[in-house]
């Protein structure tokens, strides 16, 4: 199954999502950029408060698009998660990732404080949360972004995507307390190849979605 664009994931994935319609306490945290644009189509069907979560991926050495962990939020009180048996076959080692996170640091809190706006710090105690993105790869972004969430004392956590790597399942499955996903192919590459239109989605169109 390929997608048209993210709208149109959304849509369909919000169908899956159903029984989750107008329940109170109900968040959808997106994962921008892309996410956003997901997780637009998910809070609007659902009729609950779209927020993001900000957080960033660590690229292995000289494969941009390879995530081997991920930073959050330093408000939030994440430690960035990394996947040492990833980092250690790629050749990223203690001096790389030191360097990389705390660039990666500064990006989080720069694009945090664009997108929310300053709003207050979320309040997830007790919360169904619903975590988004466009797509899950490594698993390494939504990882991070789990765990951050799970800090907060939510009721539940449901990791809600279009398309899900079927390696990262699991691992993403005993992290959360709930999967809802329209397909988890073997063969994956990147996301992107799930999506006939899939351009880069800019930080004011961000702010649109959440506004």
């Amino acid at each position: 199954m390929v997608f048209q664009n993210r709208i149109e994931a959304g849509r369909q994935l919000a169908a899956k999502l159903r029984a989750y319609r107008a329940t109170k306490n109900l968040i959808v945290l997106a994962i921008p950029c892309g996410g956003v644009v997901v997780g637009r189509q998910l809070a609007d069907f659902l009729g609950c408060p779209l927020d993001v979560i900000v957080t960033k991926k660590i690229p292995a050495p000289g494969s941009p698009e390879l995530a081997i962990g991920a930073v959050g939020p330093a408000s939030w009180r994440g430690e960035p998660v990394i996947d040492e048996e990833l980092a250690a076959k790629v050749g990223a080692d203690d001096q790389y990732l030191k360097f990389k996170i705390e660039n990666l640091k500064f990006e989080v809190a720069r694009r945090e404080k664009e997108f929310r706006k300053g709003k207050p710090p979320l309040d997830l105690k007790e919360k169904i949360v619903i975590l988004t993105d466009d797509g899950v790869a490594t698993g390494a972004t939504m990882a991070v972004a789990i765990e951050i969430v799970r800090q907060q004392e939510p009721k539940k956590i449901i990791v809600a995507v279009p398309v899900i790597a079927r390696d990262s399942l699991e691992k993403i499955a005993s992290l959360a307390d709930e999967v809802v996903y329209l397909q988890a192919p073997e063969l994956f590459f990147a996301v992107g190849q799930f999506y006939r239109e899939f351009e880069q989605v800019s930080e004011e169109i961000v702010i649109k979605y959440l506004k």
